[in-house]
């Protein structure tokens, strides 16, 4: 660079060029010598410490040795040249002192990302313990949940269950049973062989019927609690009557089934009639219809009732008992968890985010130091610099330097007096 210059001056003031450029001849060779040492290498574990620890210092290096130079060739032209020169030294005393404090700074925030992704993988594998313990535990927990509830008075929802249930397996078998006889009376009736609606219809048709028998028992049993002879009378009426329709045409077909079975076994010697067939199904659905009503059908059918006329059921809470209920207690513990280890990574962020910002600033702070000892003669940052209010607040970096933010409201103390 300087070569190039010296070319353009003429042959009487090379002299005098050479004489001038002397305190600046030497610096790009330093230059080049502090890059090369910096930038170079051969693989990412010397890339990696070379670019963090080196390269800022090393431009902060160039950065002084450029202004100190230039502020040579100001010392003939300045005042209080003795303040000047020690600010000069002083600043190169804080430029150690920074780049000391940015490789401490550098290990401090290496140390303190450590620990914040050491907390955040501890919070993860928390979190994920705890929804794993209970997807584990889910299945004890729920049983545990609704025993505790099902044997509080409520809604004997078993009890309704099995009811439909039974209603529904006793449909399937008279579908299965009665499906010929229907078949075959209803061809004679329409000429057609096959019905393939028939099956859906009968079941539903039986379903029905079945759920009904329950429904006529309760009616019974609640006139026969309350005393109601003239509902007894009626009731046992129509319970008759259902009884008669049911073992007519749905058990007698049952009993006919094993027929065949109990001639066999008696040597044809036993042939049931129509009273003993009779006989036999009504035997078959008294005890049938009386042990499915004393174990489940007189605690499932009132509820089943109820839903059906749209009654209020029985042991059911209201809304605001249930806002009452307490919230799951796993998904409180993982909020707990989470609200505990945010606050802690909140705070842990902005230390970490300083840390990380103000190695680099102590740096580039010694740097502007050099530039504005080489302007006015003084410094601007103090180092070390121990939070980021000292750099973001301008106002005061200007009143250092004599420098203030005009403001159209204020009034010039010199107009005062002029």
């Amino acid at each position: 660079m300087f070569e190039t210059l010296a070319a353009s001056v003429p042959q009487q003031w090379q002299g005098l060029y050479q004489m001038l450029i002397l305190p600046l001849k030497w610096v790009p060779a330093a230059q080049a010598y502090i890059l090369q040492a910096a930038w170079p290498a051969h693989s990412v574990w010397e890339i990696i410490p070379k670019r963090v620890f080196v390269l800022l210092p090393a431009l902060l290096l160039i950065a002084g040795l450029w202004t100190t130079m230039l502020a040579v060739y100001t010392l003939p032209f300045r005042s209080y040249r003795i303040h000047f020169i020690a600010s000069l030294a002083l600043n190169w005393w804080e430029m150690m002192k920074a780049v000391w404090l940015f490789w401490v700074g550098v290990f401090r925030f290496l140390f303190l990302a450590f620990g914040w992704l050491w907390g955040l993988l501890v919070m993860s594998f928390r979190v994920v313990l705890e929804f794993l313990k209970e997807i584990i535990l889910f299945p004890f927990r729920i049983g545990t949940q609704f025993s505790s509830k099902y044997f509080q008075p409520g809604v004997p929802w078993l009890a309704v269950m099995l009811t439909i249930f039974w209603s529904i397996l006793e449909a399937a078998v008279f579908t299965y049973t009665l499906l010929p006889t229907m078949s075959e009376v209803l061809s004679d009736l329409v000429g057609v062989e096959t019905h393939r609606f028939l099956p859906p219809i009968l079941f539903t048709m039986l379903f029905l019927l079945i759920s009904g028998s329950f429904a006529c028992l309760q009616v019974l049993a609640e006139s026969v609690r309350q005393h109601n002879i003239k509902q007894i009378v009626q009731m046992l009426l129509v319970e008759f009557f259902v009884m008669f329709l049911e073992v007519f045409f749905l058990y007698r077909e049952l009993v006919d089934s094993v027929t065949p079975w109990i001639a066999q076994h008696t040597d044809e010697q036993f042939r049931m009639g129509l009273y003993s067939t009779l006989l036999f199904a009504t035997f078959g659905w008294v005890g049938i219809r009386g042990m499915t009503w004393f174990l489940f059908g007189r605690f499932g059918t009132p509820s089943l009732l109820a839903i059906m006329a749209r009654q209020k059921l029985e042991g059911t809470e209201t809304m605001e008992e249930r806002q009452k209920e307490p919230e799951m207690g796993w998904a409180k513990r993982l909020l707990e968890i989470f609200k505990n280890d945010i606050e802690w990574f909140r705070k842990n962020s902005q230390e970490l985010a300083e840390l990380a910002i103000l190695p680099v600033l102590q740096l580039l702070a010694v740097a502007i130091n050099f530039c504005i000892i080489l302007i006015s003669g003084q410094t601007v940052f103090k180092i070390p610099l121990k939070s980021m209010s000292e750099v973001l607040d301008t106002t005061e970096i200007l009143e250092r330097i004599g420098l203030k933010k005009f403001h159209p409201h204020q009034t010039d103390t010199r107009d005062k007096f002029s």
